[in-house]
């Protein structure tokens, strides 16, 4: 997924990225990466919250540093929800992303879910597209107070 803020750094060599089911993280670290692709502070109590309310999640790792992210929400049955995916803007267009939502899906169809959705922006159309998954209505109803 790309940052709207701002274009990627480059990187200097060959990027080698590991993926990890409920693979071990820190709140520092996930939170400086949820910073870095959604702006914001990141926010903090990832670990706790994840190992709380998820199916699961997937870490993406070059070498020690964390560079991409999903988490793998579900209603306990056969419907399970991709949030908060992010890949470290450095490394973006280099199949991370994707590959990201790929285990996903292995790991929730493997703990019985059926269906896998995902909610995003209008720009992200074609990433998800070429991650295999088709249009459908949704309706979103705000319950913030301010």
């Amino acid at each position: 997924m790309r940052s709207t803020r701002r274009p990627p750094a480059a990187i200097i060599g060959p990027v080698t990225i590991t993926y990890g089911w409920r693979a071990a993280f820190t709140d520092a670290e996930l939170g400086a990466l949820h910073a870095e692709g959604f702006g914001g502070t990141g926010g903090g109590g990832w670990w706790r919250q994840v190992n709380r309310h998820s199916l699961g999640w997937v870490c993406a790792r070059d070498g020690d540093r964390l560079v991409g992210f999903v988490n793998v929400a579900w209603d306990g049955g056969s419907h399970a929800f991709l949030l908060d995916i992010v890949v470290d803007p450095r490394v973006q267009r280099q199949g991370i992303g994707r590959r990201l939502v790929e285990r996903a899906a292995v790991m929730a169809r493997e703990a019985g879910a059926d269906w896998l959705h995902v909610d995003f922006e209008p720009g992200l159309h074609a990433f998800y597209d070429a991650c295999g998954f088709e249009p459908s209505d949704a309706g979103l109803l705000s319950l913030r107070q301010d």
